[in-house]
C-alpha cells in the first residue's frame, strides 16, 4: 500500500515554495484547495497528485515547462455530452516520463474512477465503433479528432488512440452511452450524458505556443490543471495573432444520430471586452448540414447562459488568427476560480447567479427570428472605450462568416460580427445585415438589456420606406426576397420622425410621372431642402441630389427597372418626408 506523503504545499495562499518532489511509492492528496508550486514539480515513478473537489494546481514558472517524472497527477472533469455529441477538451495533463517539459496527450490516459484515489483505464473500441460505453468505460476513438490553423469545417486532422495531441492542442470527443452508478466524492460518473473522466500523467505548465494562421481557427483550449483567465489569455499584449474571441461549440443534444445530415450544432462566440469584466458571450445558432458536411439551414438558438471569463479545467474552444504566427498560453493566465462558481462553466443551462454583476458590460442583446423557426441572437455593447472601427477582444466577428444560408448581423468595415462595441451616444446609429437565401420573414426584437438604462428605446429603422420600429416593446416584422441587404436597416435609439416635425403635405408634393419617365417634387411654398434621396425596395441607393429652394425639380427614371421606390427629402432644419412611389415603364 502506498504511503501519503504530508507535505506543506497544501495551501490556500501563493507564497514562498521553490518545488515540489513527490517520491516513489507516495502521494499526495489535495481535497477542495489550491496548491501553488513557484517553479518545477518532480513527480518520480509511482508516485501520484490527486487533485479532488475542485482542487487545483497552479505553478509560477515564466518559461516553458520543466516538470518531469514518470509520477501522475490525476484530475476529474466531467463532460456534458452523450455518445451522440461532441465535447471540445484541452488536456490538463500529457504523457508522463522522466524527460523535462510538457509532452504529448493520448485518450489512453483517460480513466473511470472506482475510489477517491483509484481508477480503471478506458477501453479503446475499434475505429468502427460508434458509440463509447460508460461502464465498462469505453471510449469511441473514430471521433477523436484535432484542428489547427484551418478553414471552418475543413481539414480536422484524425487522432483516434493515438497519443498526438500536443499541449494547448485542443481535441473533440463524443460522450459514452447508458450510465455508471458509481460514486465517488459525492458524484456519479454518469447518470446518463455526463460522464466522469479521470485525466492521468504528467502535469502540464508554463509557456505552450498554439499554431494561428490569418481568418482561420485553431481549437485550443485550458491545458492546464487550474483554471484559465480567458479575458487575459486572449487580451495579452503578445498574443495579437489571434482577432481576441474565442468560440465554443453547441450540440443540440436531443438529436440521437451519428449521421452528419442530421447534426445540429454551431458556435457560440464570447468577446472578454476588457481584464476585469465579465465579457460577453452569444450563443450559437444551431446549423443542419447534409451529407457532403455543407450546410442546409440555420437552426435554432441553443439558449444556453455561459459564464466564459474562466475557463474551466479540461475546456476547449476555438480561436481566430488576425495574422500567421502564434499564441502563447502561460502560467501568468492561470488563476484559481472554483467551476462551481458564477463565472466558470464547462456547460451549463441555467442563468448564473448574479456574482460579480458590478463587472457586467453594459449591452443590448437582439434577436432575429428567421420564418418564425430560427433564431440568431446578436449583441451590442455600450462601451466609452470603444471606437466606430474593429476594437479586438470587443467586436467579434461570425462564426459561421458567409457559410449561414439565412442570417443577421452587424456590418462593421464590410464584414460580418455578432458582437459590436460602440461609445453610446443617441444619435448613433448601427449598420444590420441581413442574409436572404429564399422569401424569408425576418422578425427583430430585444430580448434583453444588461446594465444598461431600461428607459432607452431602441428601433429598426428600414430604409426602404424610411420608418422606424420600436424593438424595445414589440417586433419587427419583415418578409425579404433572396438577396444581401447590407444598407436597408440601422440600429437606431431615436425615431427620427418623432423626434423632427415631419413636412406638410402642403409644403411638397412627390409624384411619379411614367408617361415623361421623371420623378417630379413640387415645392410651392420654396422651402428650404437639403437632399433628395431614392432607394429601391431593398434598400439600395439609386440616387442622391442636392437641392435647394426652387419651386420644382425633375429626376429622370427613364433608366430604371419597374418596381416600387422610396423617396426621402430631408429640409435645412433636419424635417423629413418619406414616399413610396411605383415605377412602370412604357413597353
Amino acid at each position: 500500500m502506498k504511503n501519503l506523503s504530508i507535505i506543506t504545499l497544501l495551501l490556500t495562499s501563493f507564497y514562498g515554495y521553490c518545488q515540489l518532489f513527490v517520491s516513489p511509492n507516495t502521494y499526495m492528496y489535495v481535497n477542495d484547495q489550491v496548491v501553488y508550486v513557484t517553479q518545477d514539480i518532480d513527480l518520480q515513478g509511482t508516485s501520484n497528485l490527486y487533485l479532488r473537489n475542485e482542487s487545483q494546481l497552479l505553478q509560477g514558472t515564466a518559461g516553458v515547462s520543466t516538470n518531469k517524472g514518470a509520477g501522475q497527477l490525476s484530475v476529474f472533469q466531467e463532460g456534458t455530452s452523450d455518445n451522440f455529441d461532441y465535447n471540445y477538451w484541452c488536456s490538463p495533463i500529457g504523457n508522463a516520463t522522466a524527460a523535462l517539459g510538457n509532452e504529448p496527450f493520448g485518450i489512453t490516459m483517460l480513466n473511470r474512477p472506482t475510489g477517491v484515489i483509484n481508477s480503471t483505464s478506458a477501453l479503446m473500441l475499434t475505429m468502427t465503433a460508434l458509440d463509447g460505453i460508460a461502464s465498462p468505460f469505453s471510449i469511441a476513438p473514430r471521433w477523436i479528432y484535432k484542428y489547427i490553423n484551418s478553414i471552418l469545417y475543413s481539414q480536422w486532422i484524425l487522432v483516434g488512440t493515438a497519443s498526438s495531441i500536443a499541449a494547448g492542442e485542443g481535441f473533440t470527443m463524443k460522450g459514452t452511452s447508458g450510465t455508471d452508478a458509481t460514486t465517488v466524492n459525492g458524484v456519479q460518473n454518469n447518470p446518463g450524458s455526463a460522464q466522469r473522466y479521470d485525466f492521468r500523467g504528467k502535469p502540464n505548465d508554463g509557456n505552450i505556443n498554439v499554431t494561428v494562421g490569418a481568418n482561420n481557427l485553431t481549437l485550443t483550449g485550458n491545458p492546464y490543471p487550474s483554471a484559465l483567465h480567458v479575458n487575459a489569455f486572449l487580451l495579452d499584449a503578445t498574443n495579437v495573432a489571434c482577432d481576441g474571441i474565442a468560440y465554443y461549440w453547441e450540440q443540440n443534444k436531443t438529436v440521437n444520430s451519428h449521421y452528419l445530415a442530421q447534426y445540429q450544432g454551431g458556435y457560440g462566440t464570447y468577446a472578454p471586452v476588457s481584464l476585469i469584466s465579465n465579457g460577453i458571450y452569444v450563443p450559437a445558432t444551431f446549423d443542419t448540414y447534409d451529407g457532403s458536411g455543407n450546410l442546409n439551414t440555420t437552426g435554432t438558438s441553443s439558449g444556453l447562459v455561459i459564464e466564459r471569463k474562466y475557463a474551466p479545467i479540461g475546456q476547449g474552444f476555438m480561436v481566430k488568427g488576425a495574422v500567421n504566427g502564434a499564441v502563447t498560453l502561460k502560467n501568468s493566465h492561470r488563476t484559481y476560480y472554483k467551476e462551481s462558481g458564477a463565472l466558470s462553466q464547462f456547460e451549463r443551462t441555467e442563468p448564473s447567479n448574479g456574482d460579480d454583476a458590478i463587472n457586467q458590460v453594459p449591452h443590448i442583446r437582439l434577436n432575429a427570428i428567421l420564418n418564425n423557426q430560427f433564431t440568431r441572437q446578436l449583441a451590442l455593447a455600450l462601451l466609452p472605450e470603444a471606437t466606430d472601427a474593429v476594437d479586438r477582444g470587443i467586436d467579434a466577428k461570425s462564426p459561421g462568416d458567409d457559410e449561414l444560408p439565412n442570417d443577421v448581423y452587424f456590418f462593421l468595415e464590410d464584414a460580418k460580427y455578432v458582437i459590436e462595441g460602440i461609445n453610446f451616444d443617441v444619435s448613433k446609429r448601427i449598420a444590420l445585415g441581413v442574409k436572404s437565401v429564399e422569401n424569408t420573414t425576418f422578425k427583430f426584437s430585444v430580448p434583453e438589456v444588461v446594465n444598461f438604462d431600461d428607459n432607452q428605446q431602441i428601433y429598426i429603422y428600414d430604409n426602404a420606406d424610411a420608418s422606424y420600429h420600436n424593438i424595445k416593446t414589440g417586433y419587427y416584422e419583415v418578409t425579404l426576397d433572396a438577396g444581401i441587404y447590407n444598407n436597408r436597416f440601422e440600429v437606431t435609439f431615436m425615431d427620427a420622425m418623432l423626434n423632427v416635425p415631419h413636412i406638410s403635405n402642403n409644403d411638397l408634393e412627390v409624384l411619379q410621372d411614367n408617361t415623361l419617365q421623371q420623378l417630379a417634387i413640387s415645392n410651392p411654398n420654396q422651402i428650404s431642402l437639403k437632399s433628395c434621396l431614392l432607394y429601391d425596395i431593398a434598400g439600395k441607393r439609386i440616387f442622391g441630389k442636392s437641392i435647394g429652394s426652387a419651386p420644382a425639380y425633375h429626376f429622370s427614371t427613364a433608366g430604371l427597372s419597374d418596381g416600387i421606390y422610396v423617396v426621402r427629402i430631408e429640409t435645412s432644419d433636419g424635417e423629413v418626408l418619406g414616399r413610396k412611389v411605383s415605377v412602370i415603364q412604357k413597353k
